[in-house]
């Protein structure tokens, strides 16, 4: 008997199943908002029956959508995750890099996962959104290398943050113009002149505006 060439068919085991619905899941949530898919899509795409996909998340779309957007929100987490060598400027542009990067691939999707404004958002979705926000803001004090951030700091670090989300997501709505490096070179410009500006009122972020320049 001639042995097939037909593959043995293998079966995953409970993680690399879910795994795999959840990137099939995360593909269709990048392009689409959540209520324009369906679990039959999420089947589809796949490659496996919608009872499969139930088994695995039996609380639905909802369930779904919720393990997609912590997945999400984890990879933008690790964006800010940069080595903290060297002057923090060309750090915050490498952090931006991976940030925008995401967004771009993300693209009309991005909104949908991370900024809200579905109809499957839920009080445990903007808990996830929002921890994304403070984890990136933790990520920046830590740069700039203070332990105990005082209230003005705080508020201009998460300021800023959300200067970043509303620009990366009118920059979808702009056909991704300006060109993505000049959108990242803004966005550094824009941190340092608020720190400036914060500067002026707060002593804790004068010593770091004094302590930027002298990196330069």
């Amino acid at each position: 008997m001639t042995p097939s060439a037909t593959p043995a068919y293998r079966r995953l085991s409970v993680e690399e199943r879910r795994s795999q619905l959840l990137d099939a899941a995360l593909g269709l949530f990048a392009h689409r908002a959540p209520e324009d898919v369906s679990l039959d899509d999420v089947a589809e795409a796949a490659g496996v029956s919608r009872p499969l996909v139930y088994r695995y998340f039996p609380g639905g779309k909802q369930q779904l959508y919720e393990a997609a957007l912590r997945s999400a929100a984890e990879e933008l987490r690790q964006c800010f995750d940069e080595p903290r060598e060297g002057p923090l400027l060309p750090r915050l542009s490498r952090a931006l890099d991976r940030y925008l990067a995401f967004v771009d691939g993300h693209d009309t999707g991005f909104s949908a996962l991370l900024q809200g404004g579905s109809v499957v958002e839920t009080s445990r979705t903007t808990a996830i959104v929002d921890g994304v926000r403070r984890s990136a803001a933790e990520h920046i004090h830590q740069h700039l290398g203070v332990a105990d951030p005082g209230p003005r700091l705080r508020m201009t670090v998460r300021m800023w943050i959300t200067a970043v989300e509303a620009a990366s997501l009118i920059w979808l709505d702009e056909d991704k113009q300006p060109p993505v490096e000049e959108l990242r070179d803004w966005l550094v410009e824009q941190f340092l002149a608020v720190l400036t500006v914060t500067a002026g009122r707060d002593p804790q972020t004068a010593a770091l505006v004094t302590a930027l320049s002298a990196d330069d």
